[in-house]
């Protein structure tokens, strides 16, 4: 059975690599579509039902930006590791698997267990290895700017997109210290349009932390806090995303990692609501090709991003 389904995975990983051959000659090229991740802690498993409908259909994505967890899912799908092996893994994790309680003054948790867990998971450890380009994003804690990552080390940037303010310590990267992306780019829409992508399809996790109203703990109200304030940005993504997908996830805890599979069904149906109009985008090509390699993006502060 094992070899079954190596077998079928091999077949799955080539069907997608023909989905990717240029077109022949003369014929009008099919847009460049990418696909922003959003943040969201445990929710942001319903990211991997969005990208399983996406290869069921013969959606080619060309480009992947992630903030936060959607960085996370976002490499390892960018790296190679199949949607069934994601599923496996997003059952197996717990909070522990990528972090630990700490004492600190900036926080109470530590996301360094993640290096570990990364380097397991990823078949590259950095960006220009990727099948697929990625950008992933994060906030420069003293400027407030956002900051893309295209190059260099994943792991590093990915451990920084998921540094939760409140939660988990800032993460000091190349003499900067980072925190979660969600501050500047709840749903990375933009940085798509920089690295060349025709259509966007923005993956918003949207809903409440708190039941009732009342926080039941401070990680609903930070939570909260981030929710009230991705609302009042939503403005800056949605107006770059040609698409927006919304899985319900209103009713799932920031840790409730145990319910992965109703997660996951969450992310496939919100993207089956939106598959006809991601479709009319293949029915009409575009004019002129564009590059599949991403273009370069010039980062905010530079000295933090790159190699």
């Amino acid at each position: 059975m094992k070899s079954l389904g190596k077998i079928i995975r091999s077949v799955q990983a080539f069907g997608r690599e023909l989905s990717r051959r240029p077109e022949p000659p003369g014929a009008k090229p099919a847009p460049s579509i990418g696909i922003a991740l959003g943040g969201g802690f445990a929710r942001g498993i319903a990211h991997v039902g969005v990208l399983k409908v996406l290869e069921e259909e013969g959606i080619p994505i060309r480009i992947v930006a992630g903030t936060s967890v959607g960085a996370l899912i976002g490499a390892a799908y960018c790296s190679g590791v199949a949607i069934e092996d994601l599923e496996k893994i997003a059952r197996s994790v717990r909070f522990t698997t990528f972090a630990r309680w700490t004492v600190s003054r900036y926080g109470f948790a530590s996301n360094d267990r993640m290096v570990a867990f990364l380097d397991r998971i990823l078949k590259v450890k950095s960006f220009e290895e990727l099948r697929i380009p990625m950008a992933v994003t994060a906030t420069d804690f003293n400027s407030g700017e956002g900051v893309v990552f295209h190059s260099g080390s994943i792991v590093d940037t990915v451990r920084a997109s998921c540094a939760y303010p409140g939660m988990f310590l800032p993460v000091n990267l190349r003499g900067h210290w980072l925190v979660d992306g969600m501050l500047s780019h709840p749903v990375p829409t933009q940085p798509l349009h920089e690295m060349g992508a025709d259509r966007v399809i923005a993956v918003h996790l949207k809903g409440h932390w708190a039941k009732d109203g009342a926080p039941r703990h401070l990680f609903d109200v930070i939570g909260q806090s981030f929710a009230i304030a991705q609302d009042q940005m939503s403005h800056l993504w949605r107006g770059a995303a040609d698409a927006i997908v919304e899985p319900d996830v209103a009713g799932f805890a920031y840790d409730d990692f145990k319910r992965t599979p109703d997660l996951i069904r969450a992310g496939e149906l919100a993207m089956r609501q939106v598959l006809p109009e991601v479709r009319r985008w293949l029915e009409a090509p575009i004019a002129s090709p564009v590059p599949l390699k991403a273009k370069p993006v010039t980062p905010r502060p530079a000295t933090v991003t790159g190699d």
